[in-house]
């Protein structure tokens, strides 16, 4: 069996949507990734799919989601410290 891969993401004001090569779709609130949420449309349409799809990026906002974690239900791991100094620096 394959490693389950991303085909097409898509984010929306309140989900990442994510549709697998294998025809899975997942969907997960974007509260998940606290740097999609506050990222802007601009922010969040740059992304692109690394390797055969194992992970998407989003250079803007340097936020990176596998594709194993986002079918484990893990969350981005950032602690509110870190989110905190980020979002600070994004408002300078």
């Amino acid at each position: 069996m394959n490693d389950p891969t991303a085909a097409k993401v898509a984010v929306t004001d309140d989900r990442l949507v994510v549709d697998l090569a294998d025809g899975r779709t997942l969907s997960v609130p974007l509260t998940w990734y606290p740097r999609l949420l506050h990222g802007s449309d601009a922010e969040r349409g740059n992304r692109q799919l690394l390797g055969d799809g194992y992970a998407i990026e989003w250079p803007d906002l340097d936020e990176h989601v596998g594709i194993e974690g986002l079918l484990a239900g893990r969350q981005s791991g950032e602690s509110l410290i870190s989110l905190k100094r980020w979002l600070a620096a994004r408002a300078e």
